[in-house]
């Protein structure tokens, strides 16, 4: 006999409960009680398809109100010999004794059984739903937190349109036609993406969405920028996830964090490109190369790109080149750091009493340097944010250059890096002590530096990591 370590791999993480979903359509449940709390889950069974037979003595206006098709009231208190041929056995029961007599019964009859809100009496439970049938979304919190598994249920509504059961109904219509015709791998999967691509826009499925002989043709590939933020997963726009959740490759930079990686597909290729100061990295051209490639392979490549794609990015190259070669991109926005930074301090970067424009500035040039283009009477301005992106060895330089042009050394400034991963760190005070205050930051560390009258405002609001 070989013995199986029951360790939990790598895969997934300990699961306080096993979700399962019963099919009763046609079988027989029993439900014990006649009150609110029994009246819901009898509504649900009924929903389900099942047969209900109900035993209870008295029944509140709720269930006495249902549609008797699939209810069968029973005025009179349960018997264990009620429970037998039953799928499934609910009770709404308060005294313990009588708890412990209706699961001996269950147990007796092999029937799963549930003690309405009494998880210590229960050998399944009922979770929270989204219903767009024949999606159908369980949530549970093992009985810990109902309530927290509601505002759960609340969160999904929002994010599965209505139409969503329209296209669940329209793939069950077409699921035979397509094992039938379209060959098993990549023209199945082409026709379910797009199915599934479009059931989470805002529109009903329509006549030609039953066509499925865009599936057999030659697979075309495409390219996908997504903006990954600042490193905080639950800043990504859901039309990202989507694209992460739709990859067949993901080639990312290095300062895109774990938890942004996590919510990609499981089967997708993830492949490491990004440039970081001081690290071996890969060149732009084989970046370039290597999109080209696997796009003309028919796969769904998504070029994952710290913050924002198109702010001091390389999309434009990459996207001129793409579509040179016939290969269609789509661009997915991210939160710039800039961004990230005014509501992580909760200051706004253009407030009318001090600051009238903002402006993000690259903090180097090709060659490591302060670019020799940059405008520093107009970025001198107190009255203008200048958001300084990339600027950790240059700060020195930026200083400098603000003060030759007549910038007080008491403006207000912030430098933060790593923002919105564990080792973020920020420090607050004026430009004139910003050049010591940067030392601290690693040099590796993705960094930013903020100068102007607005950031003055809630200095006082505590922070992860400060300095003055």
């Amino acid at each position: 006999m070989q013995t199986v370590s029951s360790q939990p791999s790598k895969r997934i993480s300990e699961l306080a409960v096993l979700p399962v979903f019963f099919d009763l359509r046609g079988k027989r449940v029993v439900v014990i009680g006649g009150g609110e709390p029994a009246a819901w889950k009898i509504e649900l069974l009924a929903a389900a398809g099942a047969r209900v037979d109900v035993f209870a003595e008295e029944v509140c206006e709720e269930l006495s109100a249902l549609a008797p098709t699939s209810i069968i009231l029973h005025p009179r208190p349960w018997t264990p010999a009620d429970l037998t041929g039953a799928a499934l056995a609910i009770a709404d029961i308060e005294d313990d004794a009588e708890a412990h007599a209706f699961i001996a019964a269950a147990k007796a009859a092999a029937v799963p059984y549930n003690v309405i809100d009494r998880p210590e009496f229960c050998q399944f439970q009922f979770g929270a739903i989204v219903n767009r049938s024949p999606v159908v979304v369980g949530i549970s919190t093992a009985g810990a937190a109902p309530i927290l598994g509601q505002a759960v249920r609340r969160r999904i509504e929002m994010l599965l349109p209505q139409t969503l059961t329209q296209w669940a109904q329209l793939a069950a219509r077409l699921r035979e036609t397509v094992m039938d015709r379209l060959a098993a791998g990549p023209q199945r999967r082409a026709f379910w993406e797009r199915l599934a691509e479009n059931a989470f826009g805002s529109r009903a499925p329509g006549a030609s969405d039953e066509d499925i002989s865009f599936a057999a043709q030659p697979a075309t590939g495409r390219v996908t920028l997504v903006g990954a933020g600042p490193g905080d997963a639950e800043l990504l726009t859901i039309k990202a996830v989507r694209a992460l959740q739709s990859a067949d490759v993901i080639l990312f930079d290095d300062l895109v964090s774990s938890e942004v990686l996590e919510l990609a597909r499981r089967e997708a290729k993830r492949m490491l490109v990004g440039k970081r100061a001081q690290r071996e990295s890969c060149a732009q051209d084989e970046i370039n190369a290597m999109m080209l490639s696997l796009a003309r392979q028919g796969k769904h490549v998504v070029r994952l790109k710290s913050g924002d794609p198109m702010i001091f990015g390389r999309a434009g190259e990459e996207i001129e080149m793409l579509e040179s070669h016939g290969i269609s991109v789509s661009v997915v926005p991210g939160i710039s750091a800039g961004l990230a930074l005014a509501s992580r301090l909760g200051v706004s970067l253009t407030h009318r009493d001090h600051a009238q424009s903002v402006r993000f500035v690259t903090g180097h040039s090709r060659k490591g340097v302060l670019p020799d283009t940059l405008n520093w009477t107009a970025l001198a301005d107190p009255a203008t944010t200048s958001v300084y992106y990339m600027s950790r060895r240059t700060l020195p330089g930026i200083v400098a250059e603000l003060a030759a042009k007549g910038m007080s050394l008491e403006t207000p400034a912030i430098i933060a890096g790593s923002l919105g991963r564990p080792d973020e760190r920020i420090w607050r005070g004026m430009i004139g002590e910003a050049i010591s205050a940067v030392a601290a930051f690693p040099l590796s560390a993705p960094t930013i530096f903020a100068v102007g009258d607005a950031l003055k405002l809630r200095k006082s609001m505590p922070l992860a990591a400060t300095g003055s």
